[in-house]
């Protein structure tokens, strides 16, 4: 299950994220130097580990499909999940930057990436401020993103954490084209929710099960059903704003 492969890379012009109306288009300008930037595309199988904490990374990856997720181990063994990734997303700039990844990053599904060499990323800044600008997008929205779990760590409840965590990615999978509305498949265990979000796997499943009691949501074989939004907009207190156009590399 643990394996990366290398595969021909694809023409930008025909990048299937390009389709998607969540993604802001590039000019010509932009898509030739993208077309030069990029060096390849992996395939990556579910369970395989792309980058790893305390290791550098020569590349930087733009998802094209598949779901994956960050994570941060403790040298006891104990694992906090950071957040969950999707297409559209970027990964390795943490690596390419500090030259050391402080997370690892993990295949949760099959996968495809898009393959950045390091050393032009310079160009990037220096050529493409607008792309530069991008990329700064990204990394602040994983800010965002990561208040947000910080807040569902310290002040939600179990029933708010679990209800929050699985709106939020339904929203950005329909965002993402990753899930239709309604019904997103979850490519994890219910151990790694609980690893999300601090609490014991007993707790999690009771949580679970206490909302699809309340009709607001369904759990059938790894395949999240929302049942009632408003009831679980509710219970998890929930406010994100979907924003389109939104830039990719």
């Amino acid at each position: 299950m643990r394996h990366i492969s290398h595969r021909d890379r694809h023409d930008c012009t025909h990048c299937p994220l390009r389709k998607n109306p969540a993604f802001r288009p590039f000019d010509p300008e932009q898509l030739e130097f993208i077309k030069s930037f990029k060096v390849g595309e992996i395939s990556v199988s579910a369970g395989s580990t792309i980058l790893t904490q305390g290791q550098s990374s020569e590349a930087i990856y733009t998802v094209m499909k598949g779901w994956g997720f960050r994570s941060k181990t403790l040298d006891d063994g104990r694992e906090q999940i950071l957040n969950f990734i999707m297409p559209g997303d970027l990964i390795g700039l943490q690596g390419a930057v500090l030259e050391e990844m402080g997370h690892s990053v993990d295949a949760s599904s099959d996968m495809l990436l898009c393959v950045f060499e390091r050393q032009k990323l310079w160009s990037l800044f220096s050529k493409f401020p607008s792309l530069a600008y991008d990329l700064t997008w990204l990394a602040s929205r994983e800010e965002q993103l990561l208040d947000e779990h910080l807040i569902t760590l310290g002040r939600r409840s179990a029933m708010e954490r679990v209800a929050h965590v699985l709106v939020l990615l339904h929203d950005r999978a329909v965002e993402t084209g990753a899930a239709p509305e309604g019904t997103m498949p979850f490519p994890f265990s219910q151990q790694q929710l609980a690893n999300t979000l601090g609490l014991s796997l007993v707790h999690t499943n009771k949580t679970l099960r206490k909302l699809a009691a309340r009709g607001a949501m369904a759990w059938r074989d790894r395949t999240f059903v929302m049942m009632d939004r408003n009831a679980l907009c509710e219970i998890a207190k929930y406010d994100y704003t979907v924003l389109k156009p939104r830039p990719f590399i």
